[in-house]
């Protein structure tokens, strides 16, 4: 059967093949020793150490760790109670190495247990399909003064549709700049989702309220994962990495003056890779297929000319976006097929292949 695994495991490591399979990874590597003459060394069962617990005195030492007064506690916390009792019954770490054996090593307090997540999976095929809304902080004056910046992004054109900046973080600010843009872009009831983190105005009810009544449906990252909000991310670095961003802001005045022009510029003339170096207001507004139209048609005059330059092929512009994911779905490593074709029936077939 290690035929069948050698086949199975073409293209990929050993690891997701195994997985795949349901075989150890140690039964394949013994199997392919074998095969190559290797002998493979026995486990030698390692004798008792003369300093382990007696059996009486272990199951004393369960009693007393299973017991009502010490079940809620560490071991740690039941050695030090122990101790000033004048009880000795054995080390912290073999406390754990005895709960360990027994399977109770894990957390044995009822506890409250943080609900699951779901991983938001966003597609966007076209403009105001896919909104990331997310707040930064740009310094202020002086120590511990900042000014907040709200930016509303389109993630599959990297446009800006929307941003202010204020002195507070507040829903109510919030809700006024979603409002005011939704209406500016003039977004149908149902046609748009509304992606942003866990921030207490992301989830405020303010703002909650807002898109139930406008039909937006609305997104929130997973907690402390910053990879659920990327274009957002990606956006304020932008902003604060260009040379002109300034260590702190004189003034409220001065920080919207900064985002005026930097958003005009982001907007207007940078040239992104995430849209076939286009700038995000051609491809919002539907401009970027003519212009890679004629992008395409300079390329050819440039083949036509120097044919030798480009080596018998005809250059193409950078690709458009067809499609923007957050979290798009993993691909599957084999398939069902594959998996009941070359499928193991247990490590000995393995063995005995070999």
């Amino acid at each position: 059967m290690i035929e069948a695994f050698e086949t199975l495991r073409s293209g990929l490591a050993v690891s997701p093949a195994c997985q795949a399979l349901g075989v150890p990874r140690a039964t394949v590597y013994r199997a392919r020793a074998r095969r190559r003459g290797i002998v493979v060394r026995a486990r030698i069962s390692r004798p008792r150490s003369p300093l382990a617990l007696l059996p009486a005195e272990r199951e004393r030492l369960l009693a007393v760790l299973n017991s009502e007064r010490f079940a809620d506690l560490a071991p740690a916390a039941i050695y030090a109670t122990l101790l000033d009792e004048g009880c000795y019954l054995a080390s912290v770490r073999t406390m754990y190495r005895v709960l360990a054996q027994e399977g109770q090593s894990l957390e044995r307090r009822n506890q409250r247990v943080h609900p699951a997540y779901e991983k938001p999976e966003l597609l966007a095929t076209r403009p105001n399909a896919v909104w990331s809304w997310d707040i930064t902080k740009l310094k202020g004056p002086v120590r511990w003064s900042v000014y907040h910046l709200y930016v509303i992004l389109d993630i599959f054109s990297r446009y800006v549709v929307g941003w202010m900046v204020a002195l507070r973080e507040a829903a109510e600010l919030a809700e006024q700049l979603i409002a005011d843009t939704l209406e500016k872009q003039q977004i149908a009831p149902g046609t748009l989702t509304l992606h942003a983190d866990r921030g207490t105005s992301m989830r405020s009810k303010p703002v909650a309220a807002l898109l139930i009544d406008l039909e937006v449906a609305r997104t929130h990252s997973r907690p402390h994962v910053s990879d659920d909000n990327p274009y957002s991310e990606s956006q304020f670095k932008t902003l604060k990495y260009r040379p002109e961003f300034p260590e702190r802001f004189g003034s409220l005045e001065g920080a919207r003056a900064h985002c005026q022009r930097f958003f005009h510029w982001y907007n207007h003339e940078h040239r992104h890779s995430g849209i076939g170096l286009m700038t995000p207001h051609a491809v919002h507004y539907g401009i970027a297929n003519a212009l890679n139209e004629k992008r395409a048609q300079t390329l050819q005059i440039a083949y036509a000319a120097q044919p030798l330059r480009f080596k018998g092929r005809v250059p193409q512009p950078p690709a458009l976006p067809t499609a923007a994911w957050i979290n798009p779905p993993k691909k599957e490593v084999t398939t069902t097929a594959t998996i009941n074709a070359c499928s193991l029936n247990s490590d000995d077939q393995v063995s005995q292949s070999a």
